[in-house]
């Protein structure tokens, strides 16, 4: 059979034309509108005035000065939140810090906060919204937001001090949020109490917001009261998209009984050695004269932070705190153990001190790359000025109360403070300037590295002898830590941080002024290094670990082989370990609790005059428990109700570090407390919390080896929240 080509060229023709056809058919397609489904996409919106909820924060710009999640910071961090603080009732920093591993409250002679971080006793690296707060008195929670609990040396970020860590109140911010909060509390030994926090939207650009409360509650102690009461405006600007202005202003009274517990019982043996305290049963006997032990601090405040973001990238933050302080407080309490015979020697002081603190700090940050490698830059400066007035006054014939007072019934009422034995200022200021790089090299490493520079300038005046002394501090501050993520939600870190306290203290108050000492105000030397991990478990659950190295160094000690002089050693170590979890194990179960492992010890012999005073290489610090545990559970039933139940556990410890010759031992305990919770409709809701569950018979803390603090026994507080 002949084939022609014309057939196929028909055939062509055919199919190309099909083409043709076929292609303008999906031209006009995809030219003519389609209507697609609606699709709904819900996320909850973040609130500007409550920032962190539930049990679980993630994020936080106090460690670094940048919005930094945890998860990337080489550091032990323990966040209290807001809802923990409500849930357990808290009303102090002593409260907050029972659930925070590597960390005790002490006494402070029932006139202050006083806390024991990795060992490490301090009343002046408390500070609000980064700024130094380290005035001797206490501090109440009804403007805070949360506590974040820093461990380890923090010198790079916070300056002097922040030896064995820092706490960090942070306020509740005015935002356009609304909150419209009221809460009445009444409980045992006649606790009564009322807070408000209102705020709003006053427009686009305007927010306020106002805290309230007052207090006047008594005490399971005899004679022991407390009154306060504050208010904290606040005010949020922002002109503009890039631009936020907050202000904020403080007046806060609290007036008190200065308790300094009970005393040491001597033992059968007549030595001062392993003492106990005194019938911690008789949990309510006073020792000197509530009556004649007030305190009472003011508190005036105003804070301004200016942020403002640029084009380029940078973004400058300006903080200044002004804030004046007038405390005194009074104590007759006991000065010595509880002999055999059945006595106590007793003694008395009263203490004024004025202080003015003026801080301006400026944060500068930038992001940038070099090649494939990450980097937040931040540079930084501080200035501040310190002004303190302090005096002190004795009874006629000293601090030592005459005679000896029957410890059935140890009080006196015959004490007139007639003679000046302190009157002193002191003017401190600091030029600070600092540096710090976070990097990342790639999903799986990290590293931040940083340094601050501090000069310090001290002048301290003895108005009673006339001596005049100035001195200058220069001090460098690393900080090194590098971070490997096995995952996103996952860090593994080690870290080196140095931090320095000046020879002044860390309130500033005074020099100690050590005769005949080459050195004699070389700042005191603080070094930890730590390694640990973090794991987000889940979207609301964090675990945390770290092994830590504190060490101490530049100590001062009287110089056995010259009389007078004064030598420096090096002082102490502390090592330890510490777990950490806090979040939601389920939709119904929150927790939040710690675990802390640690050795504390003198690591060379302090000697001093007399013998009895000497402090022997490897005696145990002082209010560091070699085991402390907690453990808070709440658990949501239904939508109406919730019940939690929390444990609190320590070793034994002792209440100031042994000497050659005397040392007091108070007991280790473990303690339950537990919580109902009503939500009883939108606006209303009511909790009980119950303390000390099986009335346990405990010593809390101390301030040294006569003054002890009993654990409250079984009490309930009850709380009605009202929210309009």
């Amino acid at each position: 059979m002949k084939l022609t080509s014309q057939p196929i060229l028909n055939a062509l023709g055919l199919l190309l034309s099909s083409s043709i056809l076929s292609i303008s058919s999906l031209a006009a397609a995809e030219s003519s509108p389609q209507e697609l489904k609606e699709v709904e996409v819900t996320a909850e919106k973040e609130s500007d005035t409550k920032p962190v909820k539930g049990y679980q924060a993630k994020r936080s710009t106090t460690a670094t000065r940048t919005d930094s999640e945890l998860v990337n910071v080489p550091q032990a961090i323990t966040v209290i939140t807001r809802d923990f603080i409500q849930d357990q009732s808290m009303q102090s920093i002593a409260d907050a810090v029972r659930y925070v591993p590597g960390v005790q409250a002490a006494q402070g002679e029932g006139n202050r906060d006083q806390l024991v971080l990795r060992g490490n006793q301090t009343t002046g690296d408390l500070f609000v919204d980064g700024l130094r707060d380290d005035i001797q008195t206490y501090r109440d929670l009804y403007n805070t937001d949360r506590i974040e609990v820093l461990k380890g040396a923090n010198g790079m970020i916070f300056g002097r001090g922040g030896a064995g860590g820092v706490v960090n109140r942070v306020s509740k911010k005015a935002g356009w949020d609304p909150v419209r909060d009221i809460s009445v509390s009444y409980g045992s030994f006649e606790h009564r109490r009322i807070a408000a926090d209102y705020g709003q939207g006053l427009s686009d650009e305007l927010a306020f917001r106002l805290n309230a409360v007052y207090e006047n509650s008594n005490s399971y102690r005899d004679g022991v009261e407390l009154r306060r009461y504050g208010f904290t405006p606040t005010f949020t600007i922002r002109p503009g998209d890039k631009t936020q202005i907050e202000l904020s202003a403080e007046y806060f009274k609290d007036e008190r009984i200065a308790d300094r517990g009970v005393a040491s019982f001597i033992g059968t043996d007549g030595s001062n050695l392993n003492n106990r305290p005194y019938r911690i049963s008789d949990y309510d006997k006073f020792f000197g004269n509530a009556r004649l032990s007030p305190t009472e601090t003011e508190t005036v405040a105003f804070n301004a932070a200016i942020t403002h973001a640029f084009d380029n990238g940078v973004q400058v933050k300006n903080s200044t705190r002004l804030a004046y302080y007038d405390k005194y407080y009074q104590n007759v309490y006991a000065r010595s153990s509880v002999t055999t015979a059945g006595t106590v020697q007793l003694g008395a002081y009263r203490d004024n001190t004025k202080r003015e603190n003026l801080i301006n700090q400026t944060d500068i940050t930038y992001s940038a790359h070099t090649g494939n490698v990450e980097h937040k830059l931040l540079a930084g400066a501080e200035l501040a000025a310190q002004n303190t007035d302090n005096k002190r006054l004795t009874p006629a014939g000293g601090e030592n109360l005459p005679g000896n007072f029957a410890v059935a019934n140890p009080t006196t009422s015959n004490v007139a403070f007639t003679t000046t034995s302190r009157n002193q200022t002191s003017d401190f200021t600091v030029a600070a300037f600092y540096l710090q790089d976070q990097i990342v090299f790639n999903p799986h490493w990290q590293a931040i590295v940083g340094l601050r520079h501090d000069h310090l300038e001290t002048r301290y005046s003895d108005l009673r002898t006339g001596t005049n002394i100035e001195v200058s501090n220069n001090l460098l501050s690393p900080r090194a830590g590098l971070i490997y993520k096995p995952t996103e939600n996952s860090s593994v870190y080690a870290n080196y941080s140095i931090s320095y306290v000046p020879r002044a203290g860390d309130q500033l108050i005074g020099l100690t002024i050590p005769a005949g000492a080459s050195q004699p105000f070389k700042p005191e030397k603080f070094i930890n290094k730590e390694i640990g991990a973090k794991w987000d478990a889940t979207q609301n659950l964090s675990l945390t670990a770290a092994v830590y190295k504190l060490e101490r160094e530049n100590v001062q000690a009287a110089d056995p082989s010259n009389t007078g002089n004064s030598i420096l050693l090096d002082g102490q170590e502390t090592i330890g370990l510490e777990l950490g979890a806090s979040g939601r194990i389920t939709d119904q179960w929150l927790i939040m609790g710690g675990f802390t492992l640690q050795d504390g010890e003198i690591t060379e012999t302090l000697p001093n005059t007399p013998a009895t005073s000497v402090i022997n290489k490897g005696a145990q610090l002082a209010m560091t428990p070699t085991r402390t545990f907690s453990l808070w559970n709440k658990y949501q039933i239904n939508d109406i109700w919730s019940v939690a139940l929390g444990v609190v556990s320590r070793s034994e410890m002792y209440a100031a570090t042994p000497t050659a010759g005397s040392s007091t031992l108070l007991p280790g305990y473990t303690r339950f407390d537990a919580a109902i919770f009503a939500k009883i409709s939108p606006r209303w809701d009511a909790q009980i919390n119950i303390e000390n569950l099986t009335n346990k018979d405990y010593a809390l803390f101390a301030h040294n080896n006569n003054n002890i603090t009993p654990g409250a026994p079984l009490n309930a507080r009850a709380a009605l929240n009202y929210h309009f």
